[in-house]
């Protein structure tokens, strides 16, 4: 029922993406996604060659598109952004940065240029620059947050804007799916419910504490560094509350978070480690496979979609 010129340019079913989070989304999710419909995205801000290995292997795993996330302030985002042409890689997304001078090498090799934006005058700035789409997030997601919510950034991008607009943030289920489409977008980004999805290789605690969280239970830290993270509270979030109300330097804030994403995806510290997950953890309460994950959320979200047409009288 969803039409979508996003879908219909990468070549895929079903109009999501998979968030490309950092030291998660690896190849058995990427290829999960993608063999279900969506696009999966393996994570960029890795050592090359870790993200070079996961390519190979997602491909053995997946004769469909799949994406790497590029996080361009990363160490390794120069050596990855030319890696990716190297191996043929579909769909680039990209973060923390502007892809500007990477977007024409990409386009020699047919790479889809979909980089996530969190304001409308980065949206237009990206349209200029020749991305293919755009990720409008909204302060709802996981991970690293703007100031904007999905509501409000969305319908304002796409109005902005003559490319297709994606959006994320907030997104778990298909009330949200139905309510993005209701926006203006032409596909969804989704990090959070995926978390739990069978194939995620994240540690089982990681995947026990989004399972049981609640509406409230997530919070925003280091806005005084400039680069404010969504996670769930813990310990870490209360040690990181304590460097603001003292005023301590960046130093500190570096310190503390040094290492603590990998802590709690690989080692499954969810009292020490950085937890990120959106505030739509509250609703993620099952496991399942990526592909019940993306067909559910269509289902539900056409219909929704339907109620909603009766409810005007549209037919």
């Amino acid at each position: 029922m969803i039409k979508s010129k996003f879908a219909e340019m990468v070549g895929i079913k079903y109009p999501i993406i998979q968030g490309g989070m950092a030291w998660i989304a690896d190849s058995s999710l990427a290829a999960a996604v993608s063999n279900a419909g969506g696009i999966g995205i393996i994570t960029g801000n890795a050592p090359i060659d870790w993200v070079r290995e996961e390519i190979r292997k997602a491909k053995k795993l997946t004769d469909k598109p799949f994406g790497v996330n590029i996080m361009l302030l990363g160490e390794t985002a120069e050596a990855v952004a030319k890696m990716v042409c190297e191996e043929g890689v579909k769909v680039v997304t990209t973060g923390a940065g502007n892809p500007g001078k990477y977007i024409d090498m990409w386009k020699e090799y047919g790479i889809k240029v979909i980089p996530v934006v969190a304001s409308v005058a980065l949206a237009k700035r990206m349209e200029r620059a020749g991305v293919d789409a755009v990720i409008a997030e909204g302060c709802e997601s996981g991970g690293h947050v703007g100031e904007l919510t999905t509501m409000t950034l969305v319908p304002q991008v796409v109005d902005a804007v003559n490319i297709p607009v994606i959006a994320a943030g907030g997104i778990g289920d298909g009330r949200g799916v139905a309510a993005a489409f209701m926006l203006g977008v032409d596909g969804i980004q989704v990090g959070t419910r995926f978390l739990v999805a069978n194939e995620c290789t994240v540690a089982e605690a990681y995947k026990e504490r989004v399972l049981s969280a609640k509406d409230i239970d997530t919070q925003v830290t280091g806005r005084p560094t400039g680069h404010p993270v969504r996670v769930l509270r813990n310990r870490l979030t209360r040690q990181f509350q304590l460097l603001e109300k003292e005023g301590a330097p960046l130093e500190k804030y570096e310190e503390l978070g040094r290492g603590a994403l990998s802590k709690a995806v690989r080692d499954g510290d969810v009292d020490n480690g950085s937890v990120m997950a959106g505030q739509i953890a509250g609703l993620v309460c099952k496991r399942q496979s990526s592909q019940e994950i993306i067909e559910e959320m269509f289902r539900e979200a056409e219909e929704h979609i339907l109620t909603v047409k009766k409810m005007f009288g549209i037919e």
